[in-house]
């Protein structure tokens, strides 16, 4: 009798193992936006979205796409009519990178999106990653997962030094400013839980261009969102011309400045309000080996380690 209930009690935990940690359904990406913002992008957008969709079948792809003149828009219309499973959202500019993001992020939202995945689409980011980003999600580890090249195992390819120097700097100086513990804060390869993104007040984000990466990351971080960063291979755009200017790269510094004021002064935002979406933290299943906990809240005192940024 002793030796059936010791039997029993070995095997009933292994059981229970097998169902939560079945991958199969969370990497087929059901309930999962792929929000993919696009300007010009006619000769990439054909292959990008078949790319997602293969890594994602399940997921939806959301093309936001600001009036391209080289005919993007139409490109993502023929796509849509011939898979249901694309989307697209036409605006009548150019208006910046973050605004065309904070759009696509209304519309996954608006459509019952579980998972939101912001990415290029210009092949800096690598498909074939989309399940490892949003594992950590599915699995109740993460609010937030950066795709990180400057985490162990990610880093960057085809770029000059001059890239380098300013993704690096950036990095660093808004770490250092804004007290923050992700090393990839200029990345724009991230997945969201969607209660997480809902929670912040989009009307308040000041930034419209690149620098949108680091605010959204940092009312994230300060709203007790749990980050996380899965090492990825950033490679520069296949075709096409960079969008990276000097204009950016000030945008950048005021945008960094103006929020730690704004933090001084009182102005920040507190906790999430999760509305009935519960953090669940002692019983989500193991996390893949390739990520990393962000710790939430400011950095330590003793100062930021090296950073990057895109």
């Amino acid at each position: 009798m002793t030796t059936a209930r010791r039997r029993e009690t070995r095997t009933k935990p292994t059981a229970t193992l097998a169902v939560t940690t079945d991958p199969r359904e969370p990497a087929q990406g059901a309930g999962a936006w792929i929000v993919v913002p696009t300007y010009n992008e006619a000769d990439n957008i054909r292959t990008i979205t078949a790319a997602i969709l293969e890594s994602l079948p399940d997921a939806t792809l959301l093309v936001v796409d600001d009036g391209s003149p080289d005919g993007t828009g139409t490109i993502a219309d023929e796509l849509a009519a011939a898979d249901p499973r694309i989307r697209v959202r036409h605006r009548p500019a150019k208006q910046g990178l973050g605004r065309a993001y904070l759009d696509g992020f209304g519309v996954a939202l608006g459509g019952g999106a579980t998972v939101v995945v912001q990415m290029d689409a210009d092949w800096s980011h690598d498909p074939t990653t989309l399940p490892a980003l949003i594992g950590p999600i599915v699995a109740d580890g993460a609010d937030l997962v950066i795709g990180s090249r400057y985490t162990p195992g990610g880093g960057v390819v085809d770029w000059g030094i001059g890239r380098r120097v300013i993704s690096r700097g950036g990095s660093i100086f808004a770490r250092t400013v804004l007290r923050l513990q992700p090393h990839d804060l200029t990345g724009g390869f991230k997945a969201w839980r969607a209660a997480t993104l809902a929670a912040i007040p989009f009307d308040g984000i000041h930034a419209g261009g690149y620098v949108f990466q680091i605010e959204m990351t940092f009312r994230a971080s300060r709203a007790g969102a749990r980050v996380r960063e899965v090492p990825i291979t950033f490679r520069d755009r296949r075709v096409g011309q960079s969008k990276m200017s000097r204009r950016i790269v000030v945008e950048a510094l005021v945008v960094v400045v103006t929020l730690r004021f704004d933090e001084l002064r009182g102005k920040v935002g507190g906790r999430l309000r999760r509305g009935g979406t519960p953090r669940i933290e002692a019983t989500a299943p193991s996390l893949p080996d390739k990520v990393h906990d962000v710790p939430a809240g400011p950095a330590a005192a003793d100062g930021p380690s090296v950073g990057k940024g895109g």
